[in-house]
């Protein structure tokens, strides 16, 4: 006998059994395959570790008691594989529910004890790379399909996707998107988890993304290092001109980005969501992070330090090339110096227009006839989401109140995940579920990355919600 209404209670005790008894071990054994994405790993179809990583999940998800369950992996020629799964429903509708296995580097930094490829459990906290991005989204997803189907109640059409090249900025999704577009039609519903959290207390749905503007600023002007003595006033430093071009593009005492192709008006409903954050986290909008004592943000404005991390355009410089490390420095003028700047930029914003106008004014009328150049990588827009529909926003609150014991939050992230504005394109009328574990300290990209594991239990049953609420809602 079918019915509508989840027993809250029996969804709690399956995600937490199914947590504690199934998904944590399997996901340690992910935590310890090095699966890194493309980008970090140009050998990756030969060392292997990404057709692991998706072997790995495909072989537990084949091993889950989900009524109708058909999996396949998909591997277009030259492209990193995907995982393609679907579970037949009792409306016309469709669910796409998006997961990616491929990860980031190891980085360095991590605690004593701890490590990228070898899981460890303190607590609430599972540490290791990929464990929160995203590796748990696939266990999470089929976790709560069986949880509603275990209770008989019904769900549309779902489609399940783990792809492999997302931390690369998802180049193969598209291709396979395509592959799959008659087999899944038109979902009415994405479900992403792939974001962050602003606390553990809430479910925190994503309002918005950046973007993000990559390249390499080489700046050269001799073919040969000169003894400093020397030619030292007669010879231009490359720094010195590498930071005076960077001065066109930043204001280097504030960090306000100069140029206006890389800004956007902040729509009004998203600057007084920034205000109900600020209030709900208070000093931890900046505290989270790493500081050391003493060192503080640019401003004490707490909406204003959510609206920058959002709304506004930041370079930050990731990488150098051209500088010996300090034990082999010696006095010499180098023949020049590459700087990897990476600008997030606001949703809103034509990645492509604002990339080639940052070369623009980066390579114009270089100072001391040097050579100036600037290779744009590949840029990714931002996302913004449209107002939810009601059914959603309800849901939303209830599985927040649910599972989480307080209110929904929502909040703009600062970071990009490029697939969202190809969903957004291709199913512009589907509502969006975006949603993640990626909380205080979570750290994904960095070092001591770790899943919350209490809040993967939650996020779980508010999947779990969502779907059976679309249904019901479709249903009436």
């Amino acid at each position: 006998m079918q019915t509508t209404n989840i027993d809250t209670s029996r969804l709690q005790t399956l995600c937490e059994n199914q947590w504690e008894g199934n998904i944590i071990p399997s996901l340690e054994e992910y935590i310890r395959i090095p699966a890194l994405s493309p980008s970090f790993d140009s050998n990756w179809a030969e060392n292997g570790f990404i057709d692991e990583a998706i072997n790995h999940i495909a072989d537990w998800c084949r091993e889950q008691p989900i009524e109708g369950l058909q999996l396949q992996i998909l591997r277009l020629e030259g492209r990193t594989p995907l995982i393609h799964m679907f579970v037949p429903g009792q409306t016309d509708e469709v669910v796409l529910l998006y997961q990616h296995a491929d990860k980031q580097p190891e980085f360095v930094g991590w605690h004593e004890g701890l490590g990228p490829w070898e899981p460890v459990r303190r607590g609430d906290r599972l540490y290791g790379r990929g464990g929160a991005d995203d590796g748990y989204g696939a266990y999470a997803s089929l976790t709560a399909i069986r949880a509603i189907q275990e209770q008989g109640i019904p769900h549309a059409a779902l489609h399940l996707i783990v792809e492999a090249s997302e931390e690369s900025g998802s180049p193969d999704l598209p291709a396979y998107l395509d592959e799959l577009e008659e087999t899944i039609g038109t979902p009415t519903l994405v479900i992403c988890l792939d974001s962050g959290a602003g606390d553990w207390k809430h479910l925190w749905l994503t309002t918005s993304l950046r973007g993000l503007v990559i390249g390499n600023l080489k700046v050269a002007i001799s073919n040969s290092g000169v003894h400093s003595g020397d030619a030292g006033g007669i010879i231009p430093s490359t720094f010195r001109i590498a930071r005076a071009i960077l001065d066109r593009i930043e204001d280097s005492s504030t960090g306000e980005i100069l140029l206006p192709e890389f800004h956007v008006e902040i729509p009004t409903q998203r600057v007084d969501q920034a205000i109900s954050t600020a209030d709900v986290l208070g000093e931890g909008v900046w505290s989270k992070f790493p500081f050391l004592e003493g060192a503080k943000p640019p401003t004490s404005n707490l909406v204003e330090l959510i609206l920058n991390r959002t709304w506004r355009p930041s370079l930050e410089i990731t990488g150098v090339e051209g500088i010996p490390e300090m034990a082999i420095a010696g006095n010499v003028l180098r023949t020049h110096t590459t700087l990897k700047l990476s600008c997030r930029i606001p949703a809103g914003v034509d990645s492509q227009i604002a990339a080639e106008a940052m070369k623009s004014v980066l390579e114009a009328n270089p100072p001391h006839g040097a050579e100036v150049k600037f290779s744009i990588e590949m840029p990714a827009d931002g996302f913004h989401a449209k107002p939810l529909a009601e059914w959603l926003e309800s849901s939303l609150e209830t599985a927040s109140n649910s599972y989480f014991g307080g209110p929904l939050q929502y909040m703009g992230e600062g970071g990009t995940i490029p697939f969202m504005p190809m969903l957004q394109e291709k199913y512009p009328d589907a509502e969006f579920m975006i949603t993640g574990l990626l909380g205080p300290e979570s750290n994904a990209h960095g070092p001591n990355e770790f899943t919350h594991i209490p809040c993967g239990k939650a996020v779980t049953a508010s999947v779990a919600e969502v779907i059976a609420s679309h249904a019901r809602h479709y249903m009436a």
